[in-house]
């Protein structure tokens, strides 16, 4: 996820205007450099979709979205709060707040180099990890067995193989300053 989002950033780690003078930088682990003056706060949307409408629901991937977002809500997990981040650091008092929006191709469908080579990482990182973040939340929320989710795993992989098939979905990078920090 991480190669993922580099590539999508263009090679960068982050896109919050850091000072080249800054002397202290406080990092938290989460891998976007949360800071002193500035935050940066990366997510997703997690509803698939696509920009010419190949993505129907009656194909695996569809239907296997919608009960990701149904299990990650019945588990209390908003799966996609790329939506909200810009709202949640202006409620929360952030000035200055930029919000920008990118685009994550699920394949080598897209004509464009870049996109193609993100719609490769992204579609790398959801073959690899398909099962793991899928079990726990079918199983244990939507009530479905292992050989179930499996059966569900292998659909998709079978169906992700078809390059007819234009799945999305979007990345937002949302950066602001705290308030004190702003009029600095």
């Amino acid at each position: 996820m991480h190669k993922l989002t580099e590539v999508s950033l263009g090679g960068k780690l982050n896109l919050a205007p850091i000072p080249k003078n800054a002397k202290r930088i406080l990092d938290i682990g989460t891998g976007t450099g949360i800071w002193a003056m500035e935050y940066e706060f990366i997510d997703l949307d997690l509803a698939w979709t696509s920009p010419d409408g190949s993505l129907l629901e009656e194909h695996a991937g569809k239907r296997f979205n919608n009960e990701f977002i149904k299990a990650s809500h019945a588990a209390g997990i908003e799966p996609c709060p790329g939506l909200y981040l810009e709202k949640w650091m202006k409620d929360a008092g952030f000035q200055n707040v930029k919000a920008e929006k990118f685009v994550w191709p699920v394949g080598t469908w897209p004509k464009d180099k870049h996109l193609k080579e993100v719609g490769a990482w992204n579609y790398l990182q959801i073959m690899e990890g398909l099962e793991a973040f899928t079990f726990q939340l079918f199983t244990q929320h939507l009530g479905y067995s292992k050989a179930e989710v499996e059966v569900i795993c292998a659909n998709i992989r079978k169906e992700m193989k078809d390059p007819r098939l234009h799945i999305m979905f979007h990345l937002y990078v949302v950066y602001g300053q705290k308030p004190d920090a702003a009029s600095t």
